[in-house]
């Protein structure tokens, strides 16, 4: 494991910082990069976020789908919580803390942004981390592909019509061209240039090949990663500066929504009797949101500076230490699965 993987906690952390700091200080800067828009898909957003994802699509293998029959269980369960119970449970959250225990906090029309926010991470089932969630706990590196592959099959066509019905249950307008044109931008595309790319290296130069490549570009990612991380808290720094109090209302029940996911994952993955290196990542991916995408689509659809944006941005303060805290609970329970 890389330094990078080993603290990513810290990197992410000290990203936020710098982006708070420099938006602060610099915000004519971020204003300037803010209005680099393309049919309200910024630029510069969405070139650091295909920098970070495209190696994770190289990655992909689906001639690995083939092999899923053998062991069917693990994929079902995530499929199941990736996309009958988390996007509605986050939805629940949402509303129910903002328009009942906040309800008396937060300004109705704020409210609903955030409420949107929200219900996007949860819409989107992580993609580009799942790799690294996977190696922190030994999981199944080649079952892991298959859950991503298939997930990214499904997100194609599914993010869009459930991102739209549960936004229009919270009574908000979902322009329909710019939600599926932030799902060809952030999934289909990248996908199929990863799949692209591994074809021609795999064919070119076998394995070794393809191994090469990610190694070459790996940094790359890291760079986008973080470069994205700098530039969203850089965008929302007066905010955060502002209304701290504001994460931490957003941070609640996106804190509940990780934890209560995961629970009921890890706990399905231990009755149906899954071996522990596909329980942990199953658990891991269900709970893990595809932030890159949630935050592109809140960009293009309410604004850079809107509350839907911020609540996303605060998706992505939470996740890293929660994810890692479940990471160490799953290595310390490896034992549950012994019998599996």
């Amino acid at each position: 494991m890389g330094i990078f993987e080993r603290y990513l906690s810290l990197w992410v952390g000290i990203c936020i910082v710098v982006g708070v700091f420099f938006g602060s200080l610099v915000p004519g800067a971020f204003l300037q990069i803010a209005r680099l828009e393309w049919a309200h898909v910024n630029l510069v957003v969405a070139l650091l976020i295909w920098v970070m994802i495209y190696p994770m699509m190289v990655q992909i293998d689906f001639s690995s789908i083939k092999d899923v029959g053998k062991k069917p269980k693990g994929l079902v369960l995530t499929l199941i919580i990736n996309w009958f119970i988390k996007p509605f449970t986050m939805a629940v959250l949402a509303w129910l803390f903002f328009k009942v225990f906040f309800a008396g906090w937060v300004d109705p029309q704020d409210a609903n942004q955030y409420i949107a926010g929200m219900i996007l991470l949860g819409v989107a089932p992580c993609t580009a981390m799942v790799f690294v969630w996977s190696q922190l706990t030994k999981g199944d590196a080649n079952y892991t592909l298959v859950q991503v592959s298939v997930n990214d099959i499904i997100m194609i066509f599914a993010f869009a019509p459930i991102s739209a019905f549960l936004l229009g249950v919270t009574d908000i307008t979902v322009p329909w061209e710019t939600l599926l044109l932030s799902v060809l931008l952030y999934v289909l595309l990248p996908l199929l240039a990863g799949v692209s790319t591994r074809h021609y290296l795999h064919h070119k130069h076998s394995r070794e090949g393809v191994t090469t490549f990610l190694a070459k570009t790996k940094p790359w990612s890291i760079v986008g990663l973080l470069g994205t991380v700098i530039l969203l808290f850089g965008f929302q720094a007066q905010t955060i500066l502002m209304q701290p109090q504001t994460i931490l209302l957003i941070a609640i029940p996106l804190t509940i929504q990780s934890y209560g996911i995961f629970a009921i994952a890890y706990t399905a993955a231990k009755a149906i009797k899954l071996p522990y290196d596909i329980a942990a990542p199953a658990a891991l991916i269900g709970t893990s949101n595809f932030f890159e995408l949630a935050v592109a689509v809140a960009i293009s659809l309410f604004g850079l500076h809107s509350g839907a944006a911020l609540a996303t941005v605060v998706g992505v303060l939470v996740e890293v230490p929660v994810m890692l805290s479940l990471v160490y609970f799953a290595n310390s329970t490896q034992h549950w699965f012994k019998d599996a």
